[in-house]
């Protein structure tokens, strides 16, 4: 029988698999600019990777996520545009986070002529608790403004300023929200859109500094 995914035991295959892969031949993605169809190859091989060596639940559409039972999304990006999509579910996870873990994988590509096919370094396996997931420029300037003895009128205007996707109403009571509920420093940009467009510059910034708070780099 299979050993049972923990998020210890994800956390250990997803550093050996990028270790693995890093540098070997692949002639599958020679010549491809599409980070899309490079993150697919990776994401499509961890996740079988994952499947021969333990046992656990697949993501699904309904969920959302790659690893649901340990509420881990897994993202890979190239280091020249570190960035992915995620599906948008309310304008609250920009300050207080997905509500899952993110697992990022940030390569560097290569092609090599002579033999035809390209090679993946993978520079950082970042793992980010759900807790930094939020906005790190919205949380840092709402997390000052609560520092400066803010109230709800100050947040609820700055949160209209940044043209935050909520209504009057829902503003407002995440303004009041914010009072009780300070939100964690987050560590990715996130746009303002229908779909998130989660950008990984800060998280980089941070594990390449030394100071990953809420954040670990698996290759490190």
């Amino acid at each position: 029988m299979l050993e049972v995914l923990t998020y210890e035991t994800l956390r250990s295959a997803a550093a050996r698999f990028c270790r693995e892969l890093s540098n070997q031949p692949i002639p599958a993605l020679y010549g491809i600019t599409d980070g899309k169809a490079v993150g697919t190859f990776v994401e499509v091989g961890f996740n079988d990777f994952i499947a021969e060596n333990y046992e656990f639940i697949r993501g699904n559409a309904a969920k959302g996520i790659d690893f649901p039972s340990l509420d881990t999304d897994l993202k890979v990006t190239s280091i020249k545009q570190p960035q992915s999509s995620c599906p948008f579910r309310d304008a609250t996870q920009k300050v207080y986070g997905l509500a899952y873990n993110l697992l990022v994988m940030v390569y560097e590509k290569r092609d090599d002529t002579a033999e035809h096919a390209a090679t993946l370094d993978f520079k950082h396996v970042i793992l980010i608790d759900k807790a930094s997931t939020a906005d790190f420029q919205l949380t840092r300037a709402i997390r000052a403004i609560l520092d400066r003895d803010g109230n709800a009128d100050d947040i609820d205007a700055f949160l209209e300023d940044k043209n935050l996707p909520l209504d009057f109403v829902s503003r407002r009571q995440l303004a009041e929200r914010l009072l009780q509920e300070p939100p964690e420093l987050g560590m990715i940009t996130m746009s303002n859109a229908l779909q998130w467009r989660l950008q990984y510059g800060h998280a980089i910034k941070a594990v390449v500094q030394g100071d990953p708070d809420g954040l670990e780099d698996l290759l490190a």
